[in-house]
């Protein structure tokens, strides 16, 4: 079957909308909870309200990470859950590297130093931050003199700098790597659907435990009833919301941080390696990284109301383009940006107090798997990117423990080639590339963004008449891009497509604007 919904419902429909498990959520933990419970030989139906990743998963500052910052707390507080959160995300970096080499790479970071106290204090954190890393270490941090950094850093404003400290971490294509997770769970066996909506649980009359999902299908405006065994709140942020959908006596757990960042043209920070601007007035760290031909620049961490698509304000603009010119010789304006988004964090409260609590930096970070004792519904809070798979493994382990009441299986993500992410054949690569005329840009971002399936949509752009054809003679995309993505991708509308499968609006709104005039027809097609 595609991954499609057409082919999704045919799959509810033969399983006589009967399943093990049905989460909530088709973010990256939601996905890896569905990847993780196929795999243990359970019958899976995943929902999600719009489209993939389509909040927070998507608006992240696009980093695989240990969290060099949460290490400083660590360090500082004595605090054996920071340090616990860092040592589990350092090693879960290399396995997400690992999986989707195609969506996940090493990116280079410099921290700059203004004295000799700085050099060792960044310096000897670093180490440690190589040591936790242990064998998954990517590479050894290296004091940098002021020459070496405007090497690898030409736009770098140096004058004042003792050096600095460069180390590694990855970076991934957010959007795209909750995808591949989601398309590997359809292909071992789970029912995925996006822009399908939770309306109410069915409960039984006794017991008030969830026996049933109703869900509405947002697009054909039709209602349907799964049977399920267990239920999985994977909603970030949401969370709160469907724990009270199951019991309303259940007090809010979740707290929001807005995370914002603005991305510049690639001129303003050339070469590959990032900065890490490791203390704001504030007492905060600002990025500014590289990314896919442009230059991000985030993050901030303030409190914030729970809503959907939240929008970047223009303080938090302004305060982020004062960061990056403070550190970069050539100057960048508003007028000069070229996107601009909001991610909102999902964080723990831990204790009664933190719920008055306004400072989210010193929020957990951490992830809890809850059961409500009454409706049995599992709900997994809080965490962070780099570690969704730990999260889901924990979360399927108490599915597996303290609801289904069975023996706990062992866990086979940790070693699971995501889809896209097997070795491409180069030769019959470069031959089809030749044969078919097809661009260094072109071929670059087909690879980039579906991995080894880019000879799959090769195939797909070459049947369709004019698929080969670009869309702009400025931008990779072929002009049969857009059916595959519809077709095998479970593109619902314009913007999944542009802001997610091909991420260009959240890069450039210009250039997703562009796109949106000149294939105005093609979009009429979508929902």
């Amino acid at each position: 079957m595609a991954f499609s919904r057409i082919d999704q419902f045919q799959k509810i429909k033969a399983n006589e909308s009967e399943y093990d498990i049905c989460i909530i959520g088709g973010g990256a933990t939601g996905a890896g909870v569905a990847l993780d419970a196929v795999l243990r030989g359970y019958k899976v139906l995943l929902i999600e309200k719009g489209d993939f990743a389509g909040q927070t998963s998507s608006k992240s500052t696009k980093l695989v990470h240990g969290g060099v910052r949460y290490l400083e707390q660590a360090v500082r507080n004595v605090d054996w859950q920071q340090f616990k959160m860092v040592y589990k995300a350092l090693h879960e970096r290399k396995v997400m590297l690992q999986n989707a080499p195609h969506l996940a790479h090493p990116l280079a970071l410099l921290t700059p130093c203004y004295s000799w106290w700085d050099r060792v204090y960044y310096g000897i954190g670093m180490w440690l931050y190589d040591r936790i890393s242990g064998v998954t270490n990517l590479k050894n941090s290296q004091g940098l003199g002021n020459q070496q950094m405007e090497r690898l850093v030409p736009n770098l404003q140096v004058k004042g700098m003792s050096g600095g400290i460069l180390y590694y971490d990855g970076q991934l294509n957010d959007a795209r790597y909750a995808l591949a997770i989601l398309q590997s769970a359809e292909k071992e066996g789970a029912a995925i659907l996006n822009y399908c909506e939770l309306s109410h649980f069915g409960l039984s009359p006794k017991s008030l435990k969830i026996k049933k999902i109703h869900f509405k299908d947002l697009i054909s405006g039709e209602e349907h009833e799964v049977s399920c065994k267990v239920v999985v709140n994977a909603t970030g942020p949401f969370t709160d919301h469907i724990r009270q959908l199951a019991n309303l006596k259940l007090k809010p757990r979740m707290k929001v941080s807005r995370g914002a960042h603005i991305v510049l043209p690639k001129t303003f920070w050339s070469g590959e390696t990032a900065l890490l601007i490791p203390k704001t007035d504030d007492g905060r760290v600002v990025f500014i990284i590289p990314w896919r031909d442009y230059v991000l620049v985030g993050t901030t961490d303030e409190p914030d109301e729970l809503k959907e698509d939240p929008a970047i304000r223009a303080e938090e603009e302004d305060y982020l383009l004062d960061y990056f010119n403070r550190f970069a010789l050539i100057k960048a304006s508003k007028q000069d940006v070229s996107s601009g988004f909001v991610g909102q964090r999902p964080l723990l409260q831990v204790g009664l107090s933190d719920a008055m609590q306004s400072d989210t930096k010193s929020l957990v970070r951490d992830h809890e798997v809850e059961v409500d004792q009454r409706s049995k519904l599992v709900s997994i809070m809080g965490g962070k990117w780099t570690t969704y798979r730990v999260m889901a493994e924990d979360t399927m382990n108490v599915v597996e423990e303290d609801v289904l009441h069975r023996h706990k299986q062992s866990c086979h993500t940790k070693d699971y080639v995501l889809f896209g992410g097997d070795k491409m054949d180069e030769a019959l690569w470069s031959q089809r590339i030749k044969a078919l005329h097809i661009s260094e840009l072109s071929a670059n971002h087909l690879r980039k963004i579906y991995g080894f399936t880019a000879l799959k949509v090769l195939e797909h752009c070459e049947r369709e008449k004019g698929g080969l054809e670009l869309i702009h003679s400025s931008l990779p995309y072929l002009q049969g891009e857009l059916n595959y993505l519809k077709n095998y991708e479970m593109a619902e509308c314009w913007e999944d497509i542009l802001y997610r499968r091909w991420g260009i609006s959240l890069r450039d709104q210009a250039k997703g604007q562009l796109i949106m005039d000149i294939k105005k027809e093609a979009f009429a097609s979508f929902h």
